[in-house]
């Protein structure tokens, strides 16, 4: 309390009238009630930047089929891990250089160029007319876009400490519905030609370019977000680092987790005791374990779009895409529901390591069963399936938001947006070797239907498996600390 009322103080006595920053610390302190117009902001910011991401997935099989590069039907999976790889490819190029951007000249702006990037490239992406159109404006998607690790530390700095936990669960939780509405949409609006003839003629833009439609409907969104987003509040503190402000701040921070020599030879220095991140173990270690379970994630979300379109002759459920967009927005209303009213709820109770471990081990033996779930039809298939990936998509979805409420606390202010680029660099490339990983997978395992040692998609579901374990076992102690 004592601190409390210490940093509250300072804050009134050195308060910069023209700085962003300081005006959202004032904001925060004279906040009543829930932040739900803050809420809704990061939602809307995040689910805009995560829904192309995965969109493509329910029609990528189709689409490279239509460019013709695949020699042979089970060719198609390996080309279409390229194309969802090239995203997370370009993300993991320029994501440290986002970050630095975010520390230097705010959050804002780089939450702007994000969405811009989207409505352009999207786009373009809806209307390509070959494989290598396709990997081009996916990449510079990917570039370009660079606002997933900025708003985390938006999502942490808006929200009074109370509500902080909420804050960082709906970053996560718009995030991991982008990624289930996203390819909900993808499903629903591709190939409208062949689905609605009488709106979309085979002779109209989106009869030449039936994958078009929904990578519209996405840019269009992210437009309107784009626009909305001007009016952000910035949270960056813009003054100088020499302040009575920024010393007393420093105070206040490093007081508490300092003591003796150390901590009075820096204060009578004026230097801030800044950590190197890549020697900060809470933080690294934590970006490690999000690296892998991201890496499981991206192959399980290309994997179970190429496995339910597949025939039912290679181990698949010869789905449609309007039948995968049914499943993907099923289980986007049920991750809604999960991690606004009961996340939060077991992250106080548990703690954010023990969720994310027992999610994990959770998810092994869900997964264990989709081969199995193949062999059903009907109503019963239906009934099975849609449970199955509203269970496996909450849990992973907590495991990331465990892991963001990690990466955000064991770093300050002036270091959470470089500590989130290089998070967003590392599970980038980790990402980028998922679909890539997972299309050649896919491929090779429906050449061996008849292998004595897991047959077809037997092997798949456990190559994830083994993914899943070791990042369950990655969370343990000595690996993966907490700051205290």
């Amino acid at each position: 309390m004592a601190a409390e009322e210490q940093e509250k103080a300072l804050l009134e006595k050195y308060f910069h009238e023209n700085c962003p920053g300081c005006k959202v610390e004032k904001y925060k302190e004279s906040q009543k009630g829930f932040p739900i117009r803050e809420l809704l902001s990061i939602w809307i910011v995040v689910l805009c930047t995560a829904l192309p991401i995965s969109s493509l997935f329910p029609f990528l099989y189709f689409m490279i089929r239509d460019f013709h590069i695949a020699k042979r039907e089970e060719d198609i999976g390996y080309y279409a891990g390229y194309v969802g790889s090239s995203f997370m490819f370009g993300r993991a190029l320029t994501s440290v250089f986002w970050g630095i951007v975010a520390d230097r000249y705010g959050r804002k702006p780089v939450i702007i160029m994000g969405t811009i990037a989207v409505v352009i490239f999207n786009t373009l992406f809806g209307l390509s007319v070959n494989f290598w159109m396709a990997i081009a404006m996916r990449f510079l998607l990917g570039s370009l876009n660079g606002l997933l690790g900025p708003i985390k530390a938006y999502a942490t700095e808006i929200f009074r400490e109370e509500y902080q936990a909420l804050g960082v669960s709906t970053a996560s939780t718009a995030w991991g519905l982008g990624l289930i509405i996203g390819p909900a949409l993808g499903g629903y609006l591709a190939q409208p030609a062949e689905k609605f003839p009488s709106i979309f003629p085979k002779e109209s833009v989106f009869g030449r370019f039936p994958y078009f439609l929904p990578c519209l409907a996405i840019s269009i969104f992210a437009l309107v977000v784009t626009i909305a987003a001007c009016w952000l509040p910035e949270t960056l503190h813009k003054h100088h680092k020499s302040s009575k402000f920024d010393a007393a701040c420093e105070d206040v921070e490093t007081a508490p987790l300092m003591s003796g020599t150390k901590y009075k030879t820096q204060k009578a220095e004026g230097k801030a005791p800044k950590k190197s991140l890549f020697r900060n173990w809470p933080l690294m270690s934590s970006i490690i374990v999000y690296c892998v379970f991201s890496l499981h994630d991206m192959a399980y979300t290309e994997i179970f779009s190429l496995w339910a379109v597949s025939p039912r002759r290679y181990g698949g459920l010869s789905y449609t895409t309007e039948d995968v967009g049914n499943v993907l927005a099923i289980s986007g209303a049920g991750l809604l529901i999960f991690q606004t009213c009961l996340y939060p709820y077991f992250n106080r109770l548990l703690g954010p390591v023990v969720v994310a471990r027992l999610n994990g081990v959770l998810a092994i033996p869900l997964l264990s069963s989709y081969p199995f779930i193949a062999m059903l039809t009907g109503l019963s298939l239906s009934i099975v399936l849609n449970c199955t990936s509203v269970a496996k998509n909450v849990l992973s979805t907590s495991i990331i938001t465990s892991l963001f409420l990690l990466q955000n606390k064991a770093v300050d202010q002036d270091q959470r947006g470089a500590a989130n680029g290089i998070a967003m660099t590392a599970m980038s490339l980790f990402k980028a070797a998922g679909p890539a990983g997972g299309g050649a997978i896919f491929s090779w395992a429906q050449k061996r239907q008849d292998a004595a040692f897991l047959p077809g998609n037997h092997m798949v579901f456990f190559i994830l498996n083994v993914v899943e374990a070791i990042g369950v076992l990655m969370t343990f102690k000595p690996f993966l600390v907490e700051r205290r």
